[in-house]
């Protein structure tokens, strides 16, 4: 595995604004070639979604995304194996919900993301006291996975800092309240949770949720330390989009971002 962690602390320290666009596990045969084209394409990292039939986070796109792959025939175990073979020289996190986690066990689910070289985990629905009261911060530690956590408009300033410093890999910045999707323009509500993580952790600090074009994810980028953008590939790819249209599309944001 490559951590998470140290690779993205390694790329700010470069002066470079950080991207990790998000792919939908399991969204057609080519979903390994999506994440190898955003990989080579500028990403610093890849987000996986393990696809659920209740995605509370999300909007219309990456849920019928979920959908679609679950008809497909996509499964936590599934796209979990399947990442394996995906090789790149970025790490990647994968981000869904509790109840699979739940199910599937907290080891051995740490221990098959670990198998498959994934280093980080992205649970929108597991908040901190849950983490470590249910124990999968121990089983996430024990296989050496980085826990990335969230970070709302309404999180308090004493919880920010609870959180911060509990997250491994980064911090997410949930840069408006709502679900994921895509927005015309970047919410006021960016720069104020951008500042806000920066001043309270020297971890690395990326704005998600709405962030659509590349003007809006140069514009968040300078609240933080970069970006996550999902819902806007995402929708490329149910439009029949594959590798090189996702390739294309992490080319024009880290472009940008490097601008």
């Amino acid at each position: 595995m490559i951590s998470l962690e140290a690779h993205l602390r390694a790329r700010r320290s470069q002066g470079r604004k950080l991207l990790v666009p998000y792919v939908t596990g399991g969204l057609g045969k080519d979903w390994i070639e999506v994440v190898r084209a955003c990989a080579a394409n500028g990403a610093d990292a890849v987000e996986i979604g393990i696809p659920f039939s209740d995605p509370i986070m999300d909007g219309k796109v990456i849920q019928e995304a979920s959908q679609r792959a679950l008809d497909l025939g996509a499964t936590p175990e599934s796209v979990i194996a399947q990442a394996a073979a995906i090789d790149v020289d970025i790490p990647l996190a994968v981000m869904t919900y509790y109840n699979l986690v739940y199910r599937m066990g907290h080891n051995r689910f740490a221990a098959s993301l670990a198998g498959s070289g994934i280093s980080g985990a992205i649970l929108p629905d597991l908040p901190l006291d849950e983490l470590r009261r249910g124990g999968f911060d121990s089983a996430a530690e024990l296989h050496g996975i980085e826990t990335v956590l969230l970070a709302s408009p309404t999180t308090t300033d004493a919880r920010m800092v609870e959180i911060c410093e509990a997250a491994r890999g980064f911090v997410y910045g949930v840069s408006l309240m709502g679900v994921t999707g895509e927005r015309v323009a970047l919410a006021d509500s960016a720069k104020i949770m951008g500042e806000r993580l920066k001043a309270t952790t020297d971890r690395p600090a990326l704005l998600g949720v709405g962030i659509s074009t590349a003007a809006q994810a140069r514009e968040a980028a300078g609240y933080a330390d970069g970006v996550v953008v999902g819902s806007a590939l995402v929708r490329k790819l149910l439009q029949s989009g594959g590798p090189d249209e996702a390739g294309a599309f992490v080319a024009e944001l880290r472009a940008a971002l490097d601008s």
